[in-house]
């Protein structure tokens, strides 16, 4: 078990980077031998190790890092069928891919992780000891103690304690957490929003996901429900949304939204890139389409500038291109609907991810409660 004071060290270095004793002891206003001793802790732990050294003024600086091979973690993604389990380092590097049936019950679910387990790990000995938690990203709301899915429309669930259930199973402490709030914690721990305090992520998929880190933490709300864009009304009196109300900005923007609509005009489309291909040659519906789903997207995403004032949004989708139509129209949506004074102000970033980003971002949730500590996003 970790101290807090060795946390602390972790926390800063997940975010900086590699860095000198003298470098941390500055930031965390330590005393050089202080921050000597609690270095040499974690470099004999096996988590940190020295790596370059920095030669300036005065003497030379050996800089210190994360070891990526001090701890292994699983992530699980409940998103798909089967449901893809992936084997990462403390670097967030996938090493081993494993696949196990996807199942509404939480026990055939811990039961097939548990199967799945030794052929995932049979080819790396080393990860077998040093296996330090499960991660699992689903759709749906989890509590504050990343313990229990409170609820989930994809899979019928209501307050099921899935964290423990797996953990009974396994033997492997276990984390659970919103598809969308995994990636933004990937996205802080290993991806383009390291050095970011304050940031949201919108994941653009056959549904809406959105997520916010505030102060460096991930920010959740009172009730686990932070960032839930996707079922904030967008059109008064639209169309049914799955959650029961109508109008959702999921039933105008996603993805599944807008395969939806083409197939009602009649579009032979099963990709956004087919659509904007439509769109291209002058295809009204099409247009229309991009239009409309583009508009409500950009409308949220100005919202949410409006109401949390980030230092950047990231947009991560899996599909097609933000180079066509619907990518400006977002973007124009966005510039519309913000206050002049903040227009042009915040970066927003697009990001191709592919098929491992919510496995990736589930393992991302164990490592962060391995650096972080439990309940301390």
């Amino acid at each position: 078990m970790l101290t807090s004071s060795q946390r602390q060290l972790l926390r800063v270095i997940s975010e900086a980077g590699p860095l000198s004793r003298t470098e941390m002891a500055s930031m965390l206003g330590l005393s050089k031998a202080a921050m000597s001793g609690i270095a040499r802790d974690l470099i004999d732990l096996g988590v940190l190790h020295e790596t370059e050294t920095v030669y300036g003024q005065g003497r030379p600086s050996i800089l210190l890092d994360l070891h990526p091979e001090c701890a292994f973690f699983v992530g699980i993604s409940l998103l798909e069928d089967p449901a893809p389990m992936i084997l990462s380092d403390l670097n967030g590097r996938i090493i081993a891919r494993q696949a196990i049936p996807l199942s509404r019950d939480p026990k055939v679910i811990a039961e097939a992780i548990t199967e799945g387990l030794p052929r995932l790990l049979e080819s790396h000995p080393e990860a077998v000891e040093k296996l330090s938690g499960i991660g699992m990203a689903l759709s749906g709301f989890v509590d504050e103690t990343q313990a229990n899915c409170v609820q989930s429309t994809l899979l019928n669930w209501q307050d099921v304690p899935l964290a423990r259930i797996i953990r009974e199973r396994s033997g492997v402490e276990t984390f659970i957490e919103n598809d969308a709030k995994a990636v933004a914690v990937s996205e802080k721990l290993f991806g383009s929003a390291r050095e970011i305090q304050n940031f949201s992520v919108v994941s653009l998929g056959d549904g809406i996901g959105c997520a916010h880190f505030i102060d460096g933490k991930l920010y959740r709300g009172n009730h686990g429900g932070a960032g839930e864009i996707a079922h904030c009304t967008i059109e008064p009196g639209g169309v049914p949304c799955r959650c029961g109300k109508r109008g959702c900005l999921d039933t105008v923007a996603s993805m599944k939204a807008i395969k939806e609509m083409s197939r009602a005009e009649g579009l032979e489309c099963t990709s956004l890139s087919d659509i904007e291909n439509e769109a291209s040659t002058g295809n009204a519906a099409a247009i229309r389409i991009l239009h409309r789903a583009g508009s409500a997207l950009g409308l949220a995403i100005a919202n949410l500038i409006q109401i949390n004032d980030p230092g950047l949004i990231l947009i991560t989708h899996v599909e097609g291109s933000f180079d066509g139509l619907f990518g400006t129209v977002v973007n124009q949506a966005v510039e519309t609907n913000v206050l002049p004074r903040y227009a042009g102000q915040t970066p927003i970033r697009i990001k191709r991810v592919d098929g491992d980003v919510w496995a990736q971002g589930a393992a991302s949730i164990a490592a962060h409660n391995f650096l972080i500590g439990p309940n301390s996003n």
